[in-house]
């Protein structure tokens, strides 16, 4: 995504990047967690083999961090004096926003309408929280 068109009078004040190390940190997690219930499913189950689920879960996990990472990476999240410019088309005033709160990597925002939004991956949320709310 390219730098958003302003309108008279606005201006850009940040740009939300996804941060690469924060998007394969949380896939990393996302693998370990999920292999070990899958293992722990499988012990419980009597599976012979109960290795097996951890390293599926790894391999799908890092197949599809990889397929998505391109797209996932180049989610731009740009704050106007006036507006949350998001991917696809978002667009928020900041009048709009009720609330911006970290979460694990990501910002989630909440609206007054109570609409949801994430910006994800994210190297400092709490920074980038904060900087939300106070442009609000």
């Amino acid at each position: 995504m390219t730098a958003p068109l302003l309108i008279e009078g606005e201006s850009l004040r940040a740009t939300f990047t996804p941060d690469r190390a924060t998007y394969w940190r949380a896939h990393v997690i996302m693998a370990v967690v999920l292999g070990a219930a899958v293992g722990l499913f499988l012990l419980w189950q009597g599976n012979p083999y109960p290795i097996m689920g951890p390293i599926g879960a790894a391999l799908a996990i890092a197949a599809r961090a990889a397929y998505v990472a391109s797209e996932a990476l180049g989610d731009l999240w740009y704050l106007t004096s006036q507006r949350l410019i998001g991917p696809r088309g978002l667009v928020l005033p900041l009048s709009q926003i009720a609330s911006a709160r970290p979460l694990l990597g990501a910002v989630q925002i909440t609206t007054t309408r109570g609409e949801r939004h994430l910006i994800k991956y994210l190297a400092d949320p709490a920074a980038d929280a904060a900087r939300l709310m106070q442009a609000r």
